[in-house]
């Protein structure tokens, strides 16, 4: 086990009503509020105008961002950060998934950045930084962005989705009851979401750490039979719950306690195809899994007891050869199958005319990896997907 550090500043106000903590959450910060949301589903669900009220009853002045995109784009990011300058901004109030929380952080530290322009910002690896407060309101259980304080901001003028770390919310506001609405399509693509999370940590070289890959392994079980659950009952409160949960802790670094990093390579080729077909970040993820799994698996075979352990511990495969490991990669396809999402690139009118394209761009990313990889070998995987 490795040695690691670890500190997450993030207040989490979980469960039913978590709401009439907002107040309570705001209040340090001042009363000139950036409410920040996407495409309107909050308004249709009636949680517009409760979050609404409760800032006129806390005599709150109220400026909007809205029409946040599922893939936030950088343009977003540049009108958020004028909205706040224009209006002396004391605190963001972002209501909504991943997408949306991901571009109030950016938003946040585009107000004090001194650069030569927002995407320099988004683009340019840097760490944490000097940002406006930031509270959410969580409606979706898919990125972990509530509990963590990277962000990843698109840029479709140069077919780029950048991933950085900008600064974690203050407080994040996780209400089960908010993800009820939540489409099927999304539900499914979230919870992919979630396990990418678990399985971009999860396979590692490092084999000690117990807590770790026990953590790993219940939140990948756990995802698989809630996600089922929430397909078909959508109000379920149990399932709702347990995948809001799964959420937070699997993008949170806990699971990866002493593991040595491995590259998160799956999100770096997703990253440029939500970049050039503007795609669900999840549906991405659980296509390429399974194909990157069997091609590192193939290249390598001093991974199998990795993949043993994830066959034998998580999708119930008893062995200990190759062919046990290749079992549990297909039944990982046929769940995500199962959960109603694409599983090709064809689906989704993908070809493959921009993969070079796509590989030049994550190359630098391709040899620190569980299995390192070549550009022939990420071409490889991308060609797997059609």
């Amino acid at each position: 086990m490795n040695n690691y550090l670890h500190d997450i500043p993030t207040k989490i106000y979980f469960g039913k009503g978590a709401i009439e903590n907002l107040p309570t959450a705001l209040s340090p910060f001042g009363k000139n509020v950036l409410l920040a949301y996407g495409g309107g589903s909050i308004k249709r669900s009636g949680l517009y105008d409760e979050v609404m009220a409760i800032l006129k009853r806390e005599g709150c002045k109220v400026s909007e961002l809205a029409g946040i995109e599922p893939n936030p784009r950088v343009t977003s990011v540049e009108k958020g950060v004028e909205l706040c300058i224009a209006n002396s901004v004391d605190v963001i109030l972002a209501v909504g998934g991943g997408s949306t929380i991901d571009c109030a952080k950016a938003i946040a530290c585009g107000v004090y950045w001194k650069g030569m322009g927002i995407w320099e910002m988004c683009s340019h690896k840097h760490g944490l930084m000097k940002a406006l407060p930031l509270v959410d309101i969580l409606t979706l259980s898919a990125t972990g962005s509530e509990f963590d304080g990277g962000a990843v901001i698109s840029n479709l003028a140069t077919n780029e989705k950048i991933g950085n770390s900008y600064t974690y919310p203050y407080a994040s506001i996780c209400d089960p009851t908010y993800t009820f609405t939540v489409s099927k399509y999304q539900t499914a693509a979230g919870s992919a979401d979630i396990m990418s999370h678990i399985f971009e940590g999860y396979f590692s070289r490092t084999m000690d750490c117990d807590l770790s890959d026990g953590i790993a392994e219940t939140i990948l079980k756990s995802t698989m039979k809630n996600c089922m659950i929430a397909l078909k009952e959508p109000d379920n409160y149990a399932a709702r719950a347990n995948l809001m949960v799964n959420s937070s802790i699997a993008c949170s670094g806990i699971p990866e306690y002493g593991k040595t990093r491995s590259g998160w390579i799956c999100h770096g080729l997703e990253h440029e195809l939500s970049a050039y077909y503007d795609i669900t970040h999840g549906t991405g993820l659980a296509i390429l899994t399974p194909r990157w799994m069997r091609h590192v698996l193939n290249k390598d075979h001093s991974v199998l007891d990795r993949f043993l352990k994830f066959a034998n511990n998580v999708m119930g495969i008893e062995g200990n050869d190759m062919e046990t490991a290749f079992k549990a990669i297909d039944a990982l396809e046929d769940y995500f199958r199962s959960t109603g999402l694409p599983m090709t690139l064809s689906e989704l009118g993908i070809g493959e005319e921009h993969f070079v394209d796509m590989v030049n761009h994550v190359e630098k990313r391709l040899d620190n990896q569980f299995v390192p990889l070549d550009k022939e070998d990420a071409i490889a995987i991308y060609k797997a997907c059609l």
